[in-house]
């Protein structure tokens, strides 16, 4: 793997010496693979696991809905803790929860269902020490100069760990008796995780003097700066579509294959269309094309949810609605990600309210995935519902939006300089 992540990805002798990624910024994409591998071989299944124990709906979508609005709590308090102990503790601190959470499904098995309300606010806590961290860590071993390029390997790391984890946690689910295959994946993830605790512990962080937590001040930001105030609202639009696609999109294809191994094996050719898509950023992107970018991705996200309008939820429709999805909804996010890293650099205190603005921002994120979500639970009491693909087609078309909440790349750059 050290060598894939040296050689096979980065080609870093053919590039010039500013875009070339540091020890660090290599080590954080290892550190992340791992941990994406973990929680992809129990994330996409733990939905699976609630909804071959319910058949239900709500009880998803209440887990997922419950999970969003404990994040912002979650944020705040691992970006306080990110303050005083450092990011990297904070990381660690993520991962070993995030481990723990896992165990405790173990423990408890199919009871889950009677406490998911408890699993759901847990996982929410612990994964937001983790992200808090990481997004972070993103702008700390990154430069205005390579940032593109790293986000786009960051996303060709995140998707080919999603790629190997359903799979393999797929095909072990399939050779299992009964439920028995689910446990021994969340074992798998549990073990997988205190492995990427150890790794994290090479890694190394920029300090910094400010400790002080100034989140109570994010407001004013937001009045003195158009520029970011609009790019917050972008990810709470970011967030209607992505609520969703968090859990739905799986629980659709399960239905249609009705096989949780092909759940994994259709995931991996998915996940391999996202990497398609990171490389070609990673080798073509630039900044100053983000408005064409989050244009071109909202178009293919309606022209998926369309279909999945008019055809209705055949096999092929929906794997042709997620194809879409594995390629515009990254391109999108990765654009806007990029976009956030460099407006904070422009911040009063430069960087050092990095933490803060990641804070705010998951707040706005999770507003917009809680919304999305209550759509889906609140007008599709059934899966098989015509409202599931006109509530995905209305937030697919708010993308549209970020056209116009992502200002000229330029500009951005002048006043960040």
């Amino acid at each position: 793997m050290n060598l894939m992540f040296r050689k096979s990805i980065f080609f870093q002798s053919a590039l010039p010496m500013e875009r070339r990624l540091s020890g660090n910024a290599k080590l954080s994409l290892a550190i992340h693979w791992c941990f994406t591998f973990g929680s992809s071989m129990s994330g996409v299944f733990l939905s699976l696991y609630l909804w071959r124990l319910t058949n239900d709906l709500w009880v998803n979508g209440m887990y997922q809905l419950i999970s969003f609005a404990c994040t912002p709590l979650g944020f705040a308090l691992g970006g306080l803790f990110a303050k005083k102990k450092g990011p990297m503790a904070t990381i660690r601190v993520g991962i070993a929860l995030t481990a723990l959470f896992y165990l405790a499904v173990v423990i408890v098995q199919t009871d889950v269902v009677k406490y998911y309300v408890w699993f759901a606010i847990f996982q929410a806590l612990a994964g937001s020490f983790y992200w808090v961290s990481y997004i972070t860590l993103m702008y700390d071993v990154s430069t205005d100069q390579n940032r593109l390029r790293y986000l786009a390997l960051n996303m060709i790391t995140f998707t080919t760990g999603n790629l190997a984890g359903p799979a393999l946690a797929g095909a072990i689910i399939a050779w299992s008796v009964g439920l028995t295959g689910y446990i021994f994946v969340f074992t798998l993830s549990f073990i997988m995780f205190v492995m990427t605790a150890l790794l994290s512990t090479r890694l190394r962080s920029a300090s910094s003097h400010h400790k002080s937590y100034y989140l109570k001040y994010t407001g004013l930001l937001m009045k003195r700066s158009r520029r970011f105030t609009k790019m917050l609202f972008g990810f709470f639009t970011i967030g209607l579509f992505q609520g969703i696609i968090l859990f739905l999109p799986n629980i659709l294809l399960f239905e249609a294959v009705g096989r949780e191994d092909a759940v994994g094996y259709i995931g991996m050719g998915l996940a391999a269309l996202t990497v398609t898509t990171g490389w070609l950023i990673s080798k073509y992107g630039r900044e100053s094309s983000a408005q064409l970018y989050v244009k071109a991705g909202a178009v293919g996200l309606i022209a998926g949810t369309v279909l999945l309008v008019v055809d209705g939820q055949s096999l092929w429709t929906i794997l042709l609605f997620m194809s879409f999805q594995n390629v515009c909804f990254p391109l999108i996010v990765n654009t806007l990600s990029a976009y956030q890293y460099r407006i904070i650099g422009g911040l009063p205190l430069k960087g050092n309210l990095r933490i803060e603005t990641v804070v705010l921002r998951e707040s706005f994120l999770n507003a917009g995935r809680m919304l999305g979500t209550f759509g889906i639970i609140l007008f599709s009491a059934e899966v098989s519902s015509v409202w599931i693909g006109i509530i995905l087609l209305a937030a697919a078309s708010a993308q549209l939006l970020l056209g116009w909440l992502i200002e000229k790349d330029g500009d951005t750059l002048q006043r960040s300089a």
